[in-house]
């Protein structure tokens, strides 16, 4: 099986713990847009995810990297400040790339940090970058990411009966 297993597990991206990161390397944050750093039904960002991005914004370079299209995220790019790629086709690798040269990057400084294993967490698993994985912020996705969500369930309990992971038991 491919491995999927993400390097870090938090509940939301309210959660993962950016000094660490700073402290170990990591110059630039991937966040993935729907489910992760907003909801699927807001057409914009929440203050509390807001207030989050402007304080990393001090230490990180913060990029959106979303597989929706330009008038999903332009909302978001506008609001936060930030730069942002849309029809990622995560988990290709090709936005990651551009990414890395455009920022002058190594992949020991990036992280992406999303909600799906098989879009976010490969990406990055496929790129060698560090991976954060992170629930759904909520309940509603688009109808293509059903499937990916039924073929992560299965994926998450092979690992949860090996013992590698298991929904709910956070870890950094």
């Amino acid at each position: 099986m491919r491995d999927f297993k993400p390097d870090i597990y938090q509940n939301s991206i309210f959660d993962i713990n950016y000094d660490k990161l700073y402290q170990k390397g990591i110059r630039c944050l991937l966040f993935d847009l729907d489910n992760t750093l907003g909801l699927y039904s807001e057409p914009t960002c929440s203050k509390e995810a807001k207030d989050l991005i402007t304080k990393l914004k001090k230490k990180f370079t913060i990029v959106i990297v979303t597989n929706s299209g330009k008038g999903r995220i332009t909302p978001y790019l506008e609001d936060l400040g930030v730069d942002g790629i849309s029809w990622a086709f995560k988990p290709s690798c090709k936005s990651l790339v551009k990414i890395k040269a455009k920022y002058h990057l190594t992949k020991k400084e990036m992280i992406i940090i999303g909600d799906q294993l098989m879009t976010d967490i490969l990406a990055g698993k496929k790129f060698k970058i560090m991976t954060a994985f992170v629930n759904p912020l909520g309940k509603r996705d688009l109808p293509v990411t059903g499937l990916n969500r039924f073929i992560e369930n299965k994926i998450i309990n092979k690992y949860s009966k090996k013992g590698d992971f298991e929904r709910g038991k956070y870890y950094e």
